[in-house]
C-alpha cells in the first residue's frame, strides 16, 4: 500500500496543534531548575539589553541562537512563562518534522508517523517541548541536517548543522560522526558503500548510498566549525574565557576526566538512549522481532532501513553516547536527544518490517511512554524528564508564596534555585524580591555549617534537591552510593524536622509530591517576635 507524502506545512501544523494541547496544563508554569538559574536569565538579558553575552548570571558559554529566539518571542508577544512556553513548543514541532521527514526518507510514511509520534510521547522529549533549554531545539536541527545529508544536498547539511551548533556546542558531534566516516571512505575505497537508490513517494534520488562527491561532502560537514569558532572567538574577547565561566568548565569537563567515571557514565549514557523510562520495550521489541522473517505484502518483501543508512545513525548514536560519557557533570538525559529518536525510528521500522500487527505493538510502546510521564521509577532521576518537574514547580510555588506572605521582609536560608526563584520575581514564583543566604544544599554537612550561622538568617525554605523514590531499587546498597558520591556528586538531603532541630527552629509548612518535597523552617526567636508582636496589636487601643 502506498501512501501519499502530505505537504510538510500540513504536518508541522498537525503536529503543532498536537503537542500544543497535549502541553496546555503546563504553558503557564514558572520556571524550572536550569531554566530560571541560567537560560531564562540570560534570554532575559539579550531583550532588555540585546547582549548576547549574559550579565544576570555567568555566562556558560552555550551559543546564543534558541535565548534569541525566546527573546524575539518577548519582544513582539510579551515577556510571560506562557509566551516562552509556546516559542518552545513551536521549536519541538519542527524538531518533530525533521524526524518524521528523515523517517520518511529513509523507510516510508507510515514508519514516519509512527516513529514521530513516538519521539513526541516519550518522556524526556515531551517535558523537554516546553522548558526553555537548548537540547531539543539542537537535536531538531540535527535530524534536519541528517536528511539533508541522506539526499545529498551538501549546501543544506552546512546550514542545518550550523544552525545546530549555534543551538548547542554538542551539536558539533553529528556532522563530526558524518565527517569521520566521509573520511574513511575517501581513505580506504574499498569501504565506500554500494550504489543505491532511494525512492521517496515515488520519486527516485541519489542518496545516501553512492559517494559521488566526497570532497564537497566532507566540506559541508567541517563548514559547521566556523560559526561555533567565532561565536567561542566572541565570546572569548567578551569575557576572557572561551568554554563557559571556570566553575562551569571544572564541573562539566575537567572534572569528569576520570576512566571509571567514564565507564560508569558510559553505561548510564547506554541505558538512557535504549532503555531510560519504558524506551526498553521498544529496544527488546525490536530485537525480538528480528528473529521473524520480514513480512510479504502480496508476494512482495518489506525492505529494511538500508544499512548504510544504519550506519550513519549508528554513527550519530555512538558518538553521542560516548562524548556524553566523558563530559557533563550532570548525567542528564536530554544531553542524548539527538540519539533517542535515531533508536526509534531504527525501531519501529524493524517492527512495520517484521511484525504483521506491528501497529498494536507501536501503540502499546506510545501509551507505556504515557504512562511513564507520571510514573516516577524506583532509582534516582531527574524530575526534568517527566512531569515530576511539573510537582516541583507546584510545591516551590506553595512553600514561596507562604513564606512570602508569612516573612515577607526576612532573611531566607535556602539553596539554589530556590535562591533565583526567591530573588528574581520576573521567574513567576514571587512578587516582590526577599533576601537570601545561599547554602550548597542540606546535607548534614551543609546545614551544620549553616547552624554556626544562625544570627544570619530568620527562616530556611529547604527542599529536596534530589529525587528520592519512596522504594529505592539501587540506592539501598551501600557500595553504590558510595560511587555516586564520589563520581556524581550524590548527597542526601536532611529531611525537614531533622534540619529544624539542627538549625534550632520548627516545621510550619510542609508539603510533599512522589518523592520531592519542601519546608520551611522558623527560628525560634522569629517565632517569639511573631508572638510579641501579635500582642502588641493586641493591646493597642482600637
Amino acid at each position: 500500500m502506498r501512501f501519499s507524502s502530505p505537504h510538510p506545512a500540513l504536518v508541522f501544523a498537525v503536529i503543532f496543534v498536537f503537542i500544543f494541547l497535549l502541553h496546555i496544563p503546563l504553558l503557564q508554569l514558572p520556571y524550572f531548575w536550569d531554566e530560571s538559574g541560567y537560560y531564562v536569565p540570560a534570554a532575559r538579558d539579550i531583550l532588555l539589553s540585546g547582549s548576547l553575552i549574559p550579565h544576570s548570571t555567568l555566562s556558560n558559554g552555550h551559543p546564543p541562537l534558541v535565548l534569541a529566539w525566546i527573546a524575539l518571542w518577548w519582544r513582539v508577544v510579551g515577556y510571560a512563562p506562557l509566551v516562552t512556553r509556546s516559542a518552545m513548543v513551536v521549536v519541538a514541532a519542527f524538531s518533530l518534522l525533521g524526524v518524521f521527514r528523515l523517517a520518511q526518507r529513509v523507510a516510508n510514511t507510515p514508519v514516519a508517523i509512527a516513529s514521530t509520534i513516538c519521539t513526541a510521547l516519550y518522556p524526556v522529549f515531551f517535558a523537554q517541548s516546553s522548558l526553555a533549554q537548548v537540547d531539543l531545539a539542537a537535536a531538531g536541527l540535527i535530524f534536519w541536517g541528517l536528511c539533508a545529508y541522506i539526499e545529498d544536498r551538501p549546501a543544506f547539511v552546512a546550514v542545518w548543522f550550523s544552525l545546530a551548533a549555534l543551538a548547542k556546542e554538542t551539536a558539533i558531534l553529528a556532522p563530526a560522526a558524518l565527517a569521520a566516516l566521509e573520511a574513511i571512505r575517501l581513505m580506504a575505497p574499498s569501504l565506500r558503500m554500494p550504489t543505491r537508490k532511494l525512492e521517496v513517494v515515488g520519486v527516485e534520488r541519489i542518496g545516501f548510498g553512492e559517494n559521488r562527491r566526497p570532497i564537497g561532502k566532507l566540506l559541508a560537514l567541517v563548514v559547521p566549525l566556523a560559526p561555533l569558532m567565532a561565536w567561542y572567538t566572541y565570546h572569548f574577547f567578551q569575557t576572557g574565557y572561551v568554554f563557559g565561566n571556570p566553575e562551569f568548565f571544572r564541573y562539566n569537563v575537567a572534572a569528569t576526566l576520570s576512566f571509571p567515571r567514564f565507564l560508569l557514565a558510559l553505561a548510564l549514557r547506554l541505558w538512557q538512549t535504549f532503555g531510560y523510562l519504558h524506551l526498553w520495550l521498544l529496544t527488546v521489541g525490536m530485537l525480538l522481532a528480528m528473529l521473524l522473517p520480514p513480512v510479504n505484502d502480496s508476494g512482495v518483501e518489506r525492505q529494511r532501513i538500508a544499512i548504510p543508512v544504519q550506519v550513519i545513525f549508528l554513527a550519530v548514536i555512538a558518538a553521542y553516547v560516548v562524548a556524553m560519557a566523558l563530559i557533563g557533570g550532570a548525567v542528564l538525559a536530554r544531553y542524548v536527544l539527538p540519539a533517542v529518536p535515531l533508536v526509534i525510528i531504527l525501531a519501529v521500522s524493524t517492527l512495520w518490517r517484521r511484525l504483521r500487527l506491528w501497529s498494536v505493538a507501536v501503540a502499546f510502546i506510545a501509551l507505556s511512554f504515557v504512562a511513564a510521564w507520571f510514573w516516577n521509577p524506583p532509582y534516582g532521576f531527574s524530575p526534568e524528564d517527566n512531569l515530576a518537574y511539573r510537582d516541583y514547580v507546584h510545591l516551590h510555588e506553595d512553600a514561596e508564596r507562604f513564606l512570602e506572605a508569612r516573612h515577607p521582609m526576612a532573611r531566607v536560608l535556602t539553596a539554589w534555585p530556590a535562591t533565583d526563584e526567591l530573588t528574581r520575581p520576573w521567574l513567576g514564583y514571587i512578587t516582590r524580591p526577599m533576601q537570601v543566604v545561599r547554602v550548597e544544599d542540606f546535607s548534614l554537612d551543609e546545614v551544620l555549617s549553616a547552624a554556626d550561622f544562625r544570627s544570619n538568617f530568620d527562616v530556611a525554605l529547604i527542599f529536596s534537591t534530589k529525587y528520592e523514590p519512596a522504594h529505592p531499587l539501587l540506592d539501598r546498597w551501600e557500595a553504590w552510593e558510595k560511587v555516586k558520591t564520589r563520581f556524581f556528586g550524590f548527597h542526601r538531603d536532611l529531611p525537614p524536622a531533622a534540619a529544624a532541630h539542627i538549625l534550632g527552629g520548627h516545621v510550619v509548612f510542609s508539603e510533599g509530591r512522589k518523592g520531592q518535597w519542601v519546608a520551611v523552617i522558623e527560628l525560634e526567636r522569629v517565632e517569639e517576635a511573631s508572638i510579641w508582636l501579635g500582642r502588641l496589636n493586641a493591646a493597642r487601643p482600637r
